[in-house]
């Protein structure tokens, strides 16, 4: 019973790590830019094909074709940022919602047309295969990786937030855009940046999921609603806060399909009930005092 409980949880945390790494570019654009994106997952999932395709097409091996997948797709959440995006920072949030809703059913249809509407495999490096045993327990390599990566991912932007100049720009942004244009800090370069790194992680999010997740061109709908909930109940724009939740929504999915299946999604949303209850704006909040 206790080795199947650290295997549930372990499992968990590594469910959780992709649900961050997917969820925290989200949390960046909403809380810290004040932009509704709901194409964000959309991104993930051209992670994931860019991945495959670097593979497949290329022949690359994993971490060389991941590597690609990142780039790539950073560069195309700029594009899709200074082309379209950018045009409606500011603008009521419906406005927003409806521009980003169509990118996504967009990106999702060019992925029908390119990749084909099936599901989609990939074969991650032969040493992270299989399982590793430390004493009576028996862990996935595949998920123990996820895991650091997940955790690395959290120092960095941490980190990134608190000791760089662009972090310092980004903060300064976020509490008064006004001031910061008048301090001679480029808000609008700032915010492209930031929606930069938010792609990217969205992509090593996407393409990492692949593995544990599948994929498919439904990936950007079916997960956007999880990566919401994630960003809510950790608070908009809190690195950390999206983080626990992320940790505390995996350990509930994987508990909940291992020991209360027939419960399904419903323990999902009574945590989240439970959690703002007690907590409004999230685990962790970020205040902005303008859009």
């Amino acid at each position: 019973m206790l080795i199947n409980g650290i295997a549930v949880l372990l499992d968990g945390f590594a469910y959780g790590a992709l649900l961050f790494l997917m969820s925290v570019g989200l949390s960046i654009t909403l809380g810290l830019m004040g932009f509704v994106n709901l194409a964000h997952m959309a991104i993930a999932m051209l992670g994931g094909y860019a991945l495959i395709s670097g593979m497949s097409m290329l022949g690359w091996s994993f971490f060389p074709a991941l590597l690609l997948a990142i780039v790539l797709t950073s560069l195309f959440g700029v594009v899709l940022e200074r082309g379209l995006f950018r045009f409606v920072y500011g603008a009521p949030p419906l406005a927003q919602v409806l521009l980003t809703v169509g990118a996504l059913f967009m990106i999702a249809a060019a992925a029908t047309y390119i990749w084909g509407p099936g599901l989609q495999a990939v074969t991650i490096p032969e040493f992270l295969q299989g399982r590793l045993r430390i004493g009576p327990f028996g862990f996935s390599r595949y998920r123990l990786f996820l895991l650091v990566v997940g955790l690395a991912v959290l120092v960095l932007l941490q980190l990134g937030m608190v000791r760089t100049r662009f972090g310092a720009m980004v903060r300064a942004s976020v509490d008064d855009q006004d001031v910061a244009r008048s301090l001679g800090i480029p808000v609008d370069r700032v915010f492209m940046g930031a929606f930069a790194v938010g792609s990217a992680l969205a992509a090593l999010g996407g393409a990492l999921s692949v593995q544990a997740m599948g994929l498919d061109t439904s990936f950007g709908l079916k997960y956007l609603v999880l990566a919401l909930l994630i960003v809510v109940l950790g608070g908009a724009g809190s690195i950390m806060g999206t983080f626990l939740s992320s940790m505390l929504i995996g350990i509930v999915i994987i508990a909940g399909a291992y020991y209360v299946p027939a419960m399904g999604a419903f323990i999902i949303y009574l945590v989240m009930i439970v959690v703002l209850t007690l907590r409004p704006t999230g685990l962790r909040s970020v205040r902005r005092r303008h859009p």
